[in-house]
């Protein structure tokens, strides 16, 4: 609302100043305000999402983390008896030779579905 009326009071033929004054905001705000009006009309001036970075994956390769996840390692070719991220990561280095971090990583998997599974902790004095 308060954006609305400052692009109101610029076409009501007030300066870029008066309408920052009234929207409580610098002139370089309200230009920002206008090039979005002007682009989309009242629309343009809602808060909008920022799209954030492209992810590294596509389809195919999540496709694939896909397969590889659900069927698990083997442990004589993969030289593990259970997936971590790091090792993923390195799956993917080796048959894509796509570079993802940890992190990353880690996003694309909550965003596939899946979870980090981690065992209870264990004092080391506590008998199996």
């Amino acid at each position: 609302m308060r954006r609305l009326l400052t692009i109101a009071t610029i076409l009501d033929g007030g300066s870029r100043c008066d309408a920052a004054l009234l929207g409580g905001v610098t002139r370089q705000i309200v230009r920002y305000w206008v090039l979005r009006f002007n682009a989309d009309g009242p629309e343009g001036l809602a808060t909008r999402k920022a799209p954030g970075p492209q992810t590294i994956l596509n389809d195919g390769h999540r496709r694939a983390l896909e397969e590889i996840i659900e069927a698990g390692p083997i442990p004589a070719a993969h030289g593990i008896v259970r997936w971590r991220i790091i090792d993923l990561a390195q799956w993917l280095w080796d048959e894509f030779k796509v570079s993802i971090s940890k992190q990353a990583l880690g996003h694309e998997l909550r965003t596939m579905g899946y979870r980090k599974l981690s065992a209870r902790p264990r004092h080391h004095g506590q008998r199996l």
